[in-house]
């Protein structure tokens, strides 16, 4: 019998504007992550005999040791202060509460500097210790903070806000019927922190402390100047270093799949359990501490302020005016104007990316959409470096290609268009920071009931209308967090900006490790105090956003 042909038209239908904007999002921000792991494959035996031999194995011990002694100070810190703030009342928690965030604007190889010229033998504390108590060298025994156990310290004081965060807005949100009842059969502060708030508040801590691993493993600069060899490290070295980039690769991919080993052991470490919480908002219980309780509690939350805030910033400022950087006058304000504006544009870039993301998702929910919404925000797991070194294949690639077309059709070289220019370091900067402005906006866009989308489209709003007259006014104060979170992360980003940076063009970032790499450490406060100074800011406003959600409190 005759078959019958349906038109091509019927038989393949192509996908609309947000769908297949979406799949090439997220294409884009996967494929880094594909040319790592496609590397696996590539021979280079060699490179890895010698780094088997020599460096492979303090690189696995140390990025370990260094990720979980971080992972758990940082899950100590972060809990406990979570819970004095939200649960007790001492003096000065109001103020404890928005201050606990502020390392947040440190970066961790900034607080390596200052430490290291505070501490050495040759900084103002132990040239006083001598002084006062008449110790020669030798005479006495000072703990080097360029080592593991330094900068497992110095690191968790600047991440533990990771999970004082989600710790804190789980303690916030939760059942105030179920906190009575362990009140009513007896229990105490600490027991009901113990046996019912911190068991409730498990999955935000265990998700606090994973993006604590991810930052801990994408550590360069800090751990770097401490001479201590992770992952990060021999990745930067063996790239440069040795100009092996198949083994720089095969090494991001080692990473790689440990990072991913984290994500899965954190999401299969729940189980089939859930975790609900009772709709009664009402205020919560409060424990009021008193004698030498409440003093204590003033000191646990003032130690990591003092320790991972305070004190940095005074080393750095005294140091700025001091010493500060020679090239105020001339190259500084440079560096300056070059971190401001690869931030200011890759924030825009990663708000954009998170809208069209979040609103393809809304307006295709389907399978293939919300895979693809979830490998485009898997890019802050990544560390900057294995990141950087996905990049730079591609690219480089793309250049030899190009050049070599110009120069056989028309006799001339155009030069390195992707691979040297700044278009590299604005697309690494979307890849690792896309998941932090698209979980914003996803939330954001969540509250936005679906009946505005249906009440708008039957008065004649098309899906970009509806998006650009409709949700962008009511997510304005969400799109405009999202921006400024992704812009404090890329002035703080060191690992992919060493990397991918073109010749002759430095951040504030790179020009601080720069300087503290020549042991000028007084130099390197002025770029380092500008990068703490514009980081302050938007910690503030998030911890101003918490406290107004506050279930039961007064609007």
């Amino acid at each position: 019998m005759p078959t019958e042909h349906r038109p091509l038209s019927r038989r393949f239908k192509w996908p609309d504007p947000w769908t297949l904007g979406t799949l090439v999002v997220a294409f884009l921000v996967a494929l880094p992550v594909l040319i790592i792991l496609a590397h696996i494959v590539i021979p280079a035996g060699e490179v890895w005999q010698h780094l088997f031999s020599t460096v492979l194995s303090r690189y696995i011990s140390n990025t370990v040791i260094l990720a979980v002694n971080v992972a758990l100070t940082t899950a100590i810190i972060g809990t406990a202060t979570a819970w004095l703030v939200v649960m007790c009342r001492f003096p000065g928690r109001r103020i404890f509460e928005w201050a606990l965030l502020l390392p947040l604007a440190v970066p961790t190889y900034v607080i390596a500097y200052a430490y290291t010229d505070f501490l050495q033998y040759a900084g103002p504390l132990q040239s006083a210790l001598r002084e006062w108590l008449g110790w020669q060298r030798g005479d006495y025994f000072f703990p080097n903070v360029r080592s593991l156990g330094g900068a497992s310290i110095l690191i968790s004081l600047v991440l533990y806000p990771y999970v004082y965060l989600l710790a804190r807005a789980a303690f916030m949100e939760q059942s105030v019927g179920v906190l009575d009842v362990g009140r009513t059969l007896g229990l105490g502060p600490w027991q009901v922190f113990g046996r019912i708030a911190l068991p409730l508040a498990r999955p935000s801590v265990i998700g606090g402390v994973s993006l604590v691993l991810m930052e801990t493993l994408n550590e360069f600069g800090a751990v770097q100047f401490f001479g201590v060899d992770t992952f990060t490290t021999g990745i930067y070295r063996t790239w440069f270093g040795l100009g092996e980039q198949a083994a720089a690769a095969q090494l991001a991919a080692c990473l790689l799949v440990f990072v991913i080993l984290v994500v899965l052991l954190e999401r299969s470490s729940r189980g089939q359990r859930r975790y609900f919480t009772q709709a009664r908002y009402q205020p919560l219980p409060e424990f009021v501490l008193r004698g030498g309780k409440k003093w204590l509690a003033v000191l646990a939350c003032a130690l990591p302020i003092l320790i991972g805030f305070i004190v940095p910033a005074g080393l750095l400022l005294n140091m700025a005016v001091t010493t500060g950087d020679a090239l105020l006058g001339t190259r500084f304000y440079e560096f300056a104007r070059n971190s401001l504006v690869l931030a200011s544009a890759a924030a825009l870039l990663a708000v954009a990316f998170a809208v069209l993301l979040s609103y393809g998702a809304r307006l295709n929910p389907g399978a293939l959409v919300r895979s693809a919404t979830r490998v485009a925000a898997m890019g802050y797991a990544i560390p900057g470096s294995v990141i950087a070194v996905g990049i730079m294949i591609p690219l480089t690639w793309l250049d030899q290609r190009i050049n070599l077309f110009t120069r056989e059709q028309y006799g001339i070289i155009v030069g390195l268009i992707f691979s040297g220019s700044a278009f590299v370091l604005l697309y690494a900067y979307t890849v690792r920071f896309l998941a932090v402005s698209f979980n914003t906006v996803e939330a954001s866009l969540g509250k936005v009931t679906p009946s505005m989308d249906a009440a708008a489209r039957t008065l004649g709003q098309t899906a970009s209308g509806t998006l650009r007259k409709v949700h962008t006014p009511i997510m304005r104060s969400s799109l405009l967090a999202a921006g400024i979170l992704v812009f404090v992360d890329v002035m703080k980003e060191l690992p992919a900006t060493i990397i991918l940076r073109p010749f002759n063009f430095d951040t504030l970032a790179v020009r601080a490790y720069s300087l503290a790499s020549d042991e000028r450490l007084a130099e390197s406060a002025t770029a380092s105090l500008s990068i703490v100074v514009v980081g302050i800011l938007p910690v503030i406003l998030l911890s101003h956003a918490m406290r107004k959600g506050r279930p039961g409190s007064a609007s």
